[in-house]
């Protein structure tokens, strides 16, 4: 009698939680946010959306004191070198798209390092190396983030350059609280150090010296809400701060570096530093379905995300609807094409003559989107496979200037290698390149690797739309363009865009294809029934932020993967 009624109890319990779940969803359907986490933060004189609160907080700081989006996107990244330290810093990469409103266009900057002028081929072969190790001196390359800094400053900025340092230093010395999502991937490298740096069974932390000082005082990294401060990142901001690009470049901080590099054996010379510049360059786009979506030309990858939209034209997707098996089926056939010729076409175009006129032709993706069957998971050649652990951020200013940008120590903590006093690791972007004999990203002197990194931009009739990206190595032009078809296809707004449940194709041939949560198990039968190798994901779908622009008003979006914030004013 007692199970009857539990029974009876727990049938009523359903239905109750049914019909309220199907009333909120119907709710949602009916607001448009269906996948919404929050609603989209609204303003009209200038938003910004990064993974963390604070740095938000101090970029909407940046623009009320007059300063422009660029300005203040200097400033939120910043503060991300001390408060995400792991993702990125002054020792990492940066790219940006900016849309500048005095000019009416896009312009781009590729600020990313060189190999070092002294380290050859050669020199990985007579250690036996067979890929560039990820915790070694060998893989360090030039820093580029802060002169992209300057030069970003320099085209676009309002505001003194060392007023932009000023809410670091502060906080760096009074301290800020560990975020969860700090803590977590720090955590993640606790307990995984040697196997994700594939690093000898007996290495030890103290090994690391000044690194483990600095990020493990207490024997250990701190835990979310625990205090964190940073002295020497201070320090090295002021010294930004009175000597400019040149104390990175030739001066105090270059000296720094180039002393530690050269006592762990490594190839990195002043001339290597003093030579550096960043490039503005212009960026690629593609028409899909009357937006254009633009992206920085290779060494980025971001030739894929436009490939892949040219290819996904070809099929009626809004009538498929979201998360139809024709969805992830025609998306998921699209990345292999795609990223099969990222890994033959992709290289720095200072090396090698790359077909990227070709590559975008909506007559190419024609050819490429023939190979496509309707009812079977294909194989196309060699996938890409890469690690990256990056921040990215967006913001606009009451004038109509947007940036788009992305930064990145490459791996966590990038290279692990930190010069002592200065309060920042060493990026290790030199494992995008590859020691086979014969390929476009072989190792060279003085070249640019492969990158994973890369920021996004989307206009309309020559008017700026939508300024976003999102982070996580070879998921990027994943799910750049999965925002795109939440956009465009799906018609959702850019909150909803951002949470919607995602999808990440891996591996090379077939592959594997790993899904969200929130995908209906028919769709996912029907996808295995068409050969592909259905796995549930929880983790490695990227970090969102994105503004949108709507002639009149700034609609920001931070997603619920992160821990960050999307504000106004």
């Amino acid at each position: 009698m007692q199970i009857g009624s539990a029974l009876r109890l727990l049938t009523l319990s359903t239905i109750i939680v049914l019909f309220f779940s199907d009333l909120l969803v119907s709710q949602d359907r009916l607001s448009g946010k269906l996948f919404a986490t929050r609603s989209e933060v609204i303003a009209k004189n200038g938003m910004a959306a990064t993974n963390h609160p604070l740095a938000s907080q101090i970029a909407v700081d940046i623009l009320k004191q007059g300063g422009s989006a660029i300005d203040a996107a200097i400033a939120a990244n910043v503060f991300l070198g001390f408060a995400d330290p792991a993702m990125n810093g002054p020792g990492g990469d940066l790219f940006a798209i900016i849309w500048s409103a005095d000019d009416e266009k896009l312009v781009a900057l590729n600020a990313s390092g060189k190999s070092p002028q002294s380290l050859t081929l050669e020199d990985f072969r007579s250690r036996g190396l067979n890929s560039v190790p990820a915790s070694s001196p060998m893989a360090v390359t030039v820093p580029g983030a802060v002169d992209g800094w300057y030069e970003m400053h320099d085209k676009f900025g309002k505001l003194e350059f060392s007023s932009l340092l000023e809410p670091t230093i502060n906080y760096a010395r009074q301290g800020i609280a560990v975020h969860a999502e700090v803590a977590d991937l720090m955590d993640f490298l606790d307990r995984d150090l040697i196997r994700f740096y594939s690093l000898p069974e007996d290495f030890d932390w103290d090994q690391l010296g000044y690194f483990s000082s600095l990020y493990r005082p207490e024997g250990r990294f701190p835990v979310k809400g625990e205090l964190f401060r940073n002295e020497d990142y201070a320090r090295t901001l002021e010294i930004l701060a009175h000597g400019g690009r040149d104390a990175f470049y030739s001066g105090e901080i270059a000296q720094a570096i180039v002393e530690h590099m050269q006592e762990l054996g490594g190839f990195l010379t002043l001339n290597d530093f003093q030579n550096h510049t960043s490039d503005w360059v212009n960026p690629i786009s593609v028409n899909y379905r009357g937006f254009d979506v633009w992206q920085i030309p290779p060494p980025t990858q971001g030739l894929s995300v436009l490939q892949m939209l040219n290819i996904l034209e070809g099929f009626e997707m809004s009538g498929y609807g979201f998360g139809s098996p024709e969805h992830i089926h025609y998306f998921t056939e699209a990345k292999k094409l795609a990223y099969a010729d990222m890994r033959r076409f992709v290289s720095d175009p200072d090396f090698n003559d790359l077909p990227v006129e070709a590559l975008l032709s909506k007559e190419y993706a024609g050819q490429r989107r023939d190979l496509i069957r309707d009812d079977w998971s294909g194989s196309y050649g060699p996938g890409l496979e890469t690690d990256s652990h990056t921040i990215y951020l967006t913001v606009a200013d009451k004038d109509g200037n947007m940036v788009s940008l992305i930064q990145s120590n490459s791996w966590l903590f990038g290279s692990l290698i930190t010069p002592p006093g200065l309060g920042f690791p060493l990026q290790n972007r030199g494992t995008g390149f590859t020691l086979q004999e014969g390929h476009l990203n072989t190792y060279e002197p003085g070249k640019r690797p492969f990158h994973t990194i890369i920021p996004a931009f989307i206009t309309k009739d020559g008017e700026p739309y939508v300024s976003f990206g999102l982070t996580g190595g070879d998921m990027q032009p994943q799910g750049h363009v999965q925002i795109v078809m939440n956009l465009i296809d799906f018609g959702m707004n850019i909150q909803e865009a951002g949470d919607a449940p995602r999808i990440r194709h891996s591996g090379s041939g077939t592959g594997s294809t790993e899904l969200e949560s929130g995908f209906d198990y028919e769709t996912i039968r029907q996808l295995m029934i068409m050969g592909h190798d259905v796995k549930y994901g929880f983790e490695r779908f990227g970090g969102f932020q994105g503004i949108l622009f709507d002639g009149m008003f700034y609609y920001g979006a931070s997603e619920s993967r992160k821990d960050g914030q999307a504000a106004g004013y």
